[in-house]
């Protein structure tokens, strides 16, 4: 993809998008639990952050990352498969990274499949370490990799 993409903040009528992509993108071989309700929910949660990267009015990428007083929690972030390697997923991890750091937040956590060394590699290049193992994690069937980021305090 040579055109650029926007970045933005998620709108209550993209819920069914970002839900299918975590469907089929995140969720895929499990019960799918992150429905456009529930995205829909923590679109308009205060203390939920739901931000995407659109391509002419499409949702190409997104992440939603949960704020709590001093932790937050990365619940997904996928790109389309079209628009990999095209810096979308950084670019929204720097939004939530710079978003955290405003907000007092000392660390970020986030789980993942532990098969899934991709992502586990994506993490790390973004500074995040492997702080455990969750076996079980994924509808008492898949082991999850459990990772953190820790902020600098200003």
């Amino acid at each position: 993809m040579s055109e650029l993409a926007t970045l933005g903040l998620a709108r209550a009528h993209e819920a069914d998008q970002i839900a299918r992509m975590s469907r089929d993108l995140i969720e895929a071989g499990l019960k799918w639990s992150w429905t456009a309700s529930r995205v829909r929910r923590h679109i308009q949660d205060r203390d939920s952050s739901v931000i995407v990267a659109r391509s002419e009015q499409r949702v190409i990428a997104f992440a939603l990352m949960h704020f709590g007083d001093e932790t937050a929690h990365l619940n997904l972030l996928a790109v389309d498969p079209q628009w990999r390697r095209q810096s979308c997923g950084r670019r929204l991890m720097e939004w939530l990274l710079a978003s955290a750091e405003v907000a007092g937040i000392r660390k970020i956590n986030l789980e993942l499949r532990a098969d899934n060394a991709c992502a586990k590699a994506y993490y790390e290049s973004l500074g995040f370490t492997v702080t455990g193992l969750r076996p079980r994690y994924y509808e008492g069937v898949e082991t999850a990799l459990t990772m953190s980021h820790a902020l600098a305090r200003r």
